[in-house]
Formats: structure tokens, C-alpha cells, sequence
């Protein structure tokens, strides 16, 4: 009897992680409701919280999938690059191409804010971490003389560089780049970038 119910406990936490996931990616975060997606996932309201903490636990799971798929991108884009500037070019290029192809999730890991009070867990501090060492090995074969701290610190700056033309663009601010020349700017400025630290 047990392992039925820990089947059904886990058939229901899939459900429901599909269904916000689908939610999330068509509609966005905002209005995100357990309602809508216990109904979705043709369970009762009460569902969500015998598989998740609350809905912001959902949501940290929805947010865990698309970091993972958004790491798998990054290693696919530079895969069979060996020069560290055409790894970082090909990042911020597969960066872009997964942002524009899935717009509303990867909106969700930048505005999903935790309650006031409530850390983030570490379990996904440590998948956050994980993307920037993607950034970090280029960088330390391009900048060897940093040490640890000032390598994480580097690799962050030249996430948060890229991460900001590609999201004040796409969200359509005055400040952003059209989207058609989204690329070309993006190529541009990682060059500038990896002069400089070169």
C-alpha cells in the first residue's frame, strides 16, 4: 500500500510540475494561481501542498527545469570550441536564441522573488552557481592570474552584461536593442569584453 502511495505522490507532484510548467510558459508568472493548476492537472487545491511546500516551492521546481535546460543550451552552443572567445560568443548567442525561444520561463528565473523573510533554498543557490561556472571556465583560461573569488566575480559581471542587453530588449524597453540587430550588438560587445580581459 505504500508504494502505491508513493507512486500517486509522485504521478501528482509530476502532474502539477507540468502543469505550472505550461502555465508559466504560456501565460507567464504573473497570476499564477494553484488554482489554475490543480484544475489543470485534474487534481483538488489541496493537491499542491501534500506534493510541494507552497506554490512558490513549484515554482522553484518550474525554475530548476529551466536552469538545467538553459545549462544544457549553453554546453550544446559551445560544444567543440576549444578558443575560450569563441566559447563566450557562442554562450551569449545561445543564451539569446534560449531567452527569445522561451521567453516567459526564462522571465520566471529573474522575477520569481522568494516571500520577504524567506531565503532562497540551497539546493537552488547551488543550480544558480552552476550556470555562472559555465562563464567561469572560459574566463580563467583567458584571465589565469585571478584567483577564485575574483573569477566568480568576473564571470557574474559578464553574465550580468550580456543578461541585460538580452532582457532590456526582449521586455521592449526604450534603452534595449531591437531584436533583429539583438545578435549582431550581442557579438559586438562580448568581442569588447573579451579584448579587455584578454
Amino acid at each position: 500500500m505504500t508504494g502505491k502511495r508513493a507512486a500517486v505522490r509522485e504521478d501528482l507532484t509530476r502532474r502539477l510540475l507540468e502543469a505550472a510548467t505550461v502555465r508559466i510558459e504560456r501565460h507567464g508568472l504573473a497570476g499564477l494561481r494553484a488554482r489554475d493548476i490543480t484544475g489543470d492537472a485534474g487534481c483538488g487545491l489541496g493537491t499542491i501542498y501534500k506534493c510541494y511546500a507552497d506554490l512558490d516551492d513549484l515554482i522553484l521546481k518550474v525554475n530548476s527545469c529551466t536552469l538545467a535546460r538553459l545549462d544544457q543550451a549553453l554546453a550544446q552552443a559551445t560544444r567543440g570550441l576549444e578558443d575560450p572567445r569563441d566559447q563566450l560568443q557562442a554562450m551569449a548567442q545561445g543564451y539569446v536564441e534560449f531567452a527569445t525561444g522561451n521567453l516567459n520561463l526564462w522571465s520566471a528565473l529573474f522575477d520569481h522573488r522568494m516571500p520577504e523573510g524567506t531565503p532562497t533554498p540551497q539546493w537552488h543557490r547551488a543550480e544558480q552557481e552552476a550556470m555562472f561556472a559555465l562563464v567561469e571556465r572560459p574566463l580563467a583560461a583567458l584571465s589565469p592570474e585571478l584567483g577564485e573569488d575574483r573569477l566568480a566575480a568576473r564571470a557574474r559581471s559578464v553574465f550580468a552584461a550580456v543578461h541585460g542587453i538580452v532582457a532590456l530588449s526582449l521586455e521592449g524597453r526604450f534603452v534595449g536593442v531591437k531584436e533583429a540587430d539583438l545578435r549582431a550588438e550581442l557579438e559586438v560587445v562580448v568581442g569588447a569584453l573579451v579584448r579587455g580581459l584578454a
